[in-house]
């Protein structure tokens, strides 16, 4: 049994002020007034009869016993996110057959769930799952070979297709551990290392060449790569830097204590993650497959990505249905 005065409204807001040291912020993340939020706070505080926040700093930062219950406090609300996603689940009972893509930056965490997911809920249907670059699953969306995709939106208006978005994701930086010294000049070090690419037929890539031409910043092209995996290698290998997203960067989990990531050291920009369905299917299956995808990205890519890189807080978020 929970102990008196520690509830999930307080544990959400608990984790909202961790991320954010600002009451106002926990404030915008929660949808509750100020005053609620400290109230909350103040109740799971007393029910644990410790102080998880130093109230007199500004930010506020934790208390040893705040930073101990953190990651406590996100596991119980990531697990419970997930159970919310799975109870939730859409009824696809009905479909006969089902062609799905999804892009591949989200293999790691989020398809394997989804898979099962789905396979759950298509008891009677013929079901084809692919991952690829959001370009490969853009051009199989319009050629009519699947019938909802994920990816990236390249911003154009496709006939026939209805888009749904999912998320916005960020870009940032990434380079080598330590090589950018934090309050130094990012800009002067990293034209002292290569600009490690995507290769050039991939969205990911055209978007940020956009932006670099944009700001009239240019770097020797010397290297081009496919793959985030082998990019982010790259870069804790120290060959260079990127310009990569959450995302991508979360997928590279296996590198994280070998590079840094960055906001961008220009002005922000960040692309964004959709669902695309045909315009002739019922707009009940992809709204759920919609809604079952947010609550997946959330608890799946998000929360991780911001708990590791808390500057992401309000940066990186999933988008809501309108």
């Amino acid at each position: 049994m929970l102990m008196k005065g520690v509830t999930l409204r307080g544990l959400e807001v608990f984790e909202a002020l961790a991320r954010t040291g600002s009451v106002a912020q926990a404030s915008e993340l929660t949808g509750l007034s100020q005053p609620a939020v400290s109230q909350q706070l103040k109740n799971l505080e007393q029910a644990l009869g410790s102080d998880l926040v130093d109230h007199g700093r500004r930010p506020m930062l934790l208390t040893p016993a705040g930073r101990a219950f953190l990651p406590r406090a996100e596991t119980v609300l990531s697990e419970l996110r997930l159970a919310q996603s799975e109870l939730t689940v859409m009824d696809l009972t009905h479909l006969s057959t089902l062609s799905m893509g999804l892009i591949d930056d989200f293999d790691n965490d989020l398809t394997p769930r989804l898979a099962v997911l789905l396979a759950d809920s298509l008891t009677k249907c013929r079901f084809k799952l692919i991952t690829a670059p959001s370009h490969e699953i853009t051009e199989a969306m319009k050629a009519r070979r699947l019938h909802i995709a994920v990816a990236a939106t390249s911003g154009e208006m496709h006939e026939g297709v209805v888009e749904y978005p999912l998320v916005r994701d960020p870009f940032m930086i990434v380079a080598p551990r330590g090589v950018i010294a934090e309050g130094g000049d990012t800009m002067a070090v990293l034209r002292t290392l290569p600009l490690l690419r995507y290769a050039r037929e991939q969205l990911i890539s055209r978007q940020i060449e956009t932006q670099l031409a944009r700001h009239k910043l240019e770097f020797e092209e010397r290297f081009e790569i496919g793959s985030h995996l082998a990019l982010i290698a790259m870069v804790a290998r120290r060959v260079g830097w990127a310009v990569t997203t959450p995302l991508g960067y979360m997928r590279a989990a296996r590198f994280h204590d070998e590079i840094d990531a960055f906001p961008l050291p220009f002005s922000a920009f960040a692309r964004t993650i959709s669902l695309f369905a045909g315009s002739d299917w019922a707009d009940r299956v992809p709204r759920d497959v919609a809604q079952t995808m947010r609550r997946l990205v959330q608890s799946q890519m998000i929360d991780p990505a911001v708990a590791r890189l808390p500057w992401l807080s309000g940066q990186m978020r999933v988008i809501d249905d309108q």
